[in-house]
């Protein structure tokens, strides 16, 4: 009896799991080359100002320092002229690192030790002197927020909140029921358990081999060819594993740019590696303040929604974020006003993080809706019902595909919620107060243009490659099961290749989007190798398909076979051998429908329901339970999906009681740039976390029908812990994390 050929929707285990418990999965920092030379970034000391000196002669004699770079030697760059910009970089000037004597940010790096080991390298750091003239800075938000504008250039992705529809304010003052909050987000740095670095291999003809820890090669390659003007055969970049990234590696950091500075000019190899702390020296989670406002009818129509977001960016770059524009598509309203601004601090530019723009924004609409639900004692989980939207009025556009109202009825269902105390402080374990909270989440579904080419050998072994990225979301197994699904092979004959600039053009693995445009471009080409098959298996001697449409067969275990009679089949080496073929290979682009797309809003959705636990004497908050409902449309591998929903939720958590990078405003520097200060979730605060995959058929999205769950999981979990708070205890906080001394 044959096995079942079809691998897409079962829950397969990682292809690359072995390689990283065993430690043979390598990293950016792990590869090496002869008379490798270490990179040791220096570090300023201020915030904003100018270097007046630098000295670095007793670096240079320490035993083993090969040179110091900084801005008094450094080398001539075309990019000093031309600013160019990396695929992910927002509007602006990007900063020249090294490349005059100005400071705009904390740990901006103003020098490169290069020695011939780690250890001299990071001790002659230590002996580089700077002096400084000290210039005023600014980096709290709440004072520059004054100086707040609607930027009038977005990044790639960004949309603008639309005008103003019906008339919100004069709605608002007229409903009967309103409710009005500022809600305060917190900078947020990614901290993956990876820090960046980049291993440059200079070669003898003067080519480079980088590894680098990105989350597209193909970016990387772009940008060090612009920055130092080198043709693209001279560059090639890989980046086979990635230890977490949740956007961080979306733009080039500037290790790369200094481990290929210094390769250049010493003609040697280089590996430059960051610490905890400069980590905390690029891009991040901006501050953001929101403010709410929400009118209803007293049955719990939303008549009114207000909703106005000023979020932090550099004084070089306009970063910005889809903040607000939920809020206009979530739920049914006819009068709505968004707006967003940014305000300019002294930092470096904010960087997308998981769900960026929707993580925040959502958050806030949200605990809103809870607060209108509470004074107009509706259930919350009635009044997201009760103004479900089934049309996005943001665009005016139907969706794609929407299953929020069974992922409401589904999530609810398997956590309990009709048990719910309707009243704060109703429900106890105990001495700890009980609240049970939940929020509504929504994301883009997103498909770009991607290349994937294809090679099969008539031993039936099947490679399949693309210059995509697994940042540990489980490409390389699903994009395996997509093409094992298609020709109808076991998952062990299959090869996925990434990482490698040098293969087909892929867009970086970001914004839910890998499996939506990688994954279309795998399966087409293993469709197109297939079509071949199938015309060679109607031309061998004596094929019982000489008459037989495609859709009358199916491919399992290395052969074709009529689906109405099994025992018809053709090996797919027999098809090929009677050509004299000794193998197949294709190269397919996957480009967007454009046309039937537009006519729809693609969008994930979620309901994320949560029960805490709370000492009402020493407010301690325990997250006990949460139950995920996703609409992703097909879930390609359920159990590398339910991963990432996992992360996400824990992350989400983090969100709400943990996570905050603080700074010392006076200083303009960050006080807690590691993770013993960096609150982290653990084991111990995370409890049972049940995800729930509703069933979701969509057409238009990608030819898989796969909307992509990396972003979605995090949207609303930040939220729905806030509300289950407020369920317990009574208080509402409405500025994250929420910590013990906000509750007490």
């Amino acid at each position: 009896m044959s096995r079942d050929p079809r691998m897409m929707g079962k829950p397969s285990d990682r292809i690359d799991g072995r390689a990283k418990v065993t430690g043979q999965a390598k990293y950016a920092a792990e590869f090496s080359g002869d008379d490798l030379l270490y990179g040791w970034v220096v570090s300023s000391a201020i915030t904003k100002g100018q270097i007046t000196r630098i000295d670095t002669s007793a670096a240079l004699k320490h035993a083993g320092v090969v040179h110091v770079l900084t801005h008094e030697n450094r080398p001539s760059l075309p990019w000093f002229d031309r600013s160019y910009k990396d695929d992910d970089a927002p509007p602006g000037s990007p900063l020249r690192f090294l490349y005059d004597s100005q400071i705009v940010h904390s740990d901006q790096p103003i020098a490169l030790v290069v020695a011939d080991s780690l250890e001299a390298a990071r001790y002659a750091a230590t002996l580089v002197r700077v002096e400084y003239q000290v210039d005023d800075h600014q980096t709290d938000l709440r004072v520059a927020r004054e100086q707040a504008y609607v930027p009038n250039k977005f990044k790639l992705g960004y949309e603008p909140p639309p005008k103003p529809r019906g008339k919100p304010d004069q709605a608002l003052a007229a409903a009967p029921v309103s409710i009005q909050a500022e809600y305060t987000c917190p900078v947020e740095h990614h901290n993956p358990l990876e820090m960046h670095a980049s291993t440059v291999i200079y070669e003898s003809d003067g080519s480079l081999a980088i590894y680098d820890k990105t989350q597209g090669v193909q970016n990387s390659q772009r940008y060090v060819c612009k920055v130092f003007g080198l043709d693209s055969d001279k560059v090639r970049v890989f980046s086979p594993f990635v230890g977490g990234a949740f956007g961080s590696g979306l733009r080039p950091q500037y290790q790369l740019y200094l481990a290929v500075m210094a390769a250049l000019e010493l003609k040697r190899s280089v590996r430059v590696s960051l610490t905890r702390r400069q980590m905390f020296s690029f891009g991040h989670r901006p501050e953001t303040l929101q403010s709410l406002a929400l009118g209803a009818t007293a049955d719990g129509k939303l008549t009114s929604i207000i909703h106005e977001a000023v979020a932090e960016t550099s004084r070089f770059e306009d970063y910005t974020e889809v903040v607000v524009n939920w809020s206009g598509m979530l739920y049914q309203c006819e009068n709505v006003r968004l707006e967003h601004k940014v305000a300019q601090v002294d930092v470096f530019t904010p960087l997308d993080m998981r769900a960026p723009g929707g993580a925040y924004g959502v958050y806030a609409l949200e605990s809103a809706m809870d607060e209108l639900a509470h004074a107009l004692r509706i259930d919350p989980l009635e009044l997201r019902r009760i103004n479900y939207a089934e049309r996005d009025q943001l665009h005016d556009k139907p969706f794609s595909s929407k299953e929020l109202l069974a992922c409401y009825r589904e999530g609810s269902a398997r956590f309990g919620w009709e048990k719910r105390g309707p009243m704060p402080r109703s429900m106890r374990d105990g001495d700890l107060l009980v609240g049970w909270g939940m929020a509504s989440g929504v994301w883009d579904a997103i498909q770009a243009p991607a290349r994937a080419k294809a090679l099969l050998t008539i031993d039936g072994k099947l490679t399949v490659a693309s210059a995509t990225s697994d940042i540990g979301t489980g490409t390389y197994t699903v994009m395996t099961q997509i093409a094992a699904d298609v020709l109808g092979l076991p998952l062990d004959q299959v090869t996925f290749q990434l990482g490698d600039s040098s293969q087909p053009l892929s867009p970086f693995e970001g914004g839910s989007m890998t499996v939506s445009s990688v994954g279309a471009a795998v399966q087409s080409v293993c469709q197109k190798i297939r079509d071949q098959l199938f015309k060679l298996a109607q031309a061998v001697d004596g094929s019982p398909f000489k008459k037989t449409r495609l859709d009358e067969v199916t491919f399992a275990d290395a052969q074709i076979r009529s689906r109405l009679d099994p025992n018809q089949a053709v090996s797919l080496a027999d098809a090929m051998r009677a050509k004299g073929l000794l193998s197949i290979e294709e190269e397919v682009t996957s480009i967007p429908n454009l046309v039937k797309q537009k006519a729809y809003t693609r969008s994930t959705h979620s309901a994320v329901f949560v029960e805490v636990k709370v000492d009402d004497a020493l407010g301690k908050v325990q997250v006990t339970r949460v139950v995920s409902a996703v609409a992703a449309g097909r879930i390609i591998n359920p159990k590398t999906a339910g991963s990432q929903i996992l992360g996400a939720v824990v992350w989400g958590i983090g969100m709400a009681l943990h996570e905050e990078t603080q700074t010392d405003h006076g200083l303009g520097r960050y006080v807690n740039p590691n993770l013993s200060e960096y609150h982290l979730p653990v084991n111990a605060d995370i409890g049972e976390i049940d995800v729930i995959f509703v069933p979701e058929d969509d057409e238009v999205v990608n030819p898989l029908g796969a909307k992509g769950v990396g972003e979605i999981g995090i949207v609303g979990v930040a939220a729905a812990v806030a509300n289950a708070i407020f369920h317990a205890t009574g208080k509402r906080i409405r500025k994250l994390p929420i910590t013990l001394d906000k509750l007490l």
